[in-house]
């Protein structure tokens, strides 16, 4: 299928960016488009204009602040999952990261993007959740912190303003022991059911609107997964349990 009409904004900077955001309604981003136009070509989204920001020169950086790695709005996952600082900073996003799709999609892909876009199937969101991290948004207004904790609000949905670009993720260093384990159909298919460890802290995505914080002793207590064609919810409740049991004993 093609996707609808939309009218196309290529900035070359953040501020110009912000800009359009701020003097555009119902506006989408462009960075890796890996979720984007699929969601586009089959009409799932239309946006009125998008803004592709692949343009902006030094917007892609990986590198170390506060004891942690901040991750900027292109750069791919493939720069993330081939990172050294990564791997000695934070290994927990580098092993998230290798449990993306395929590494093909990883390529064009961006870290922020799978943030912002927030499927509740996704590995990112719940590791910046299971590590206490942030993201930083930028507007007309200014630069604001988003807490993990504050950020996911739904399926697909964050606390991000329309207004407001996503310019970096920033992951703390990973605790000891951490560990990411996930189960699906197919490798490289989005996750029936996934846990995060991180230390003694545990985050569980694909089994509810967003990524949540769960208790390592009773993981699947008050959760109440959705039923579709890939598994019942009490298969994914007890995917939660195996996959947490798995995390603790690792």
């Amino acid at each position: 299928m093609k996707p609808p009409r939309f009218e196309y904004h290529a900035p070359s900077t953040v501020d110009e960016t912000c800009a359009l955001l701020a003097s555009l309604e119902d506006a989408k981003v462009l960075a890796g488009g890996q979720s984007l136009m699929p969601l586009l070509n089959f009409r799932l989204a239309r946006p009125a204009h998008l803004v592709d920001i692949n343009r902006i020169g030094g917007l892609d950086r990986i590198y170390e602040r506060d004891r942690g790695v901040a991750v900027q709005a292109l750069a791919r996952q493939a720069a993330v999952e081939d990172s050294e600082l990564v791997a000695s900073v934070c290994p927990l996003l580098s092993a998230a990261v290798r449990l993306v799709a395929h590494r093909v999609i990883r390529n064009r892909g961006t870290v922020c993007g799978s943030i912002a876009h927030a499927d509740p199937a996704s590995e990112l969101p719940a590791v910046l959740l299971a590590l206490g991290g942030h993201v930083v948004a930028r507007s007309k207004r200014g630069e604001r912190k988003i807490e993990a904790g504050g950020l996911f609000a739904g399926v697909f949905e964050t606390s991000i303003a329309p207004d407001e670009l996503l310019v970096e993720a920033w992951f703390p260093k990973s605790p000891k022991p951490f560990a990411i384990f996930e189960e699906s159909r197919r490798h490289g298919d989005f996750a029936l059911a996934g846990v995060v460890r991180a230390g003694d802290t545990l985050a569980l995505f694909g089994v509810a609107p967003t990524p949540v914080l769960a208790d390592a002793k009773d993981p699947s207590r008050g959760l109440q997964p959705s039923s579709d064609l890939e598994a019942t919810p009490e298969f994914r409740l007890h995917l939660v349990r195996a996959l947490t049991l798995k995390a603790f004993a690792a």
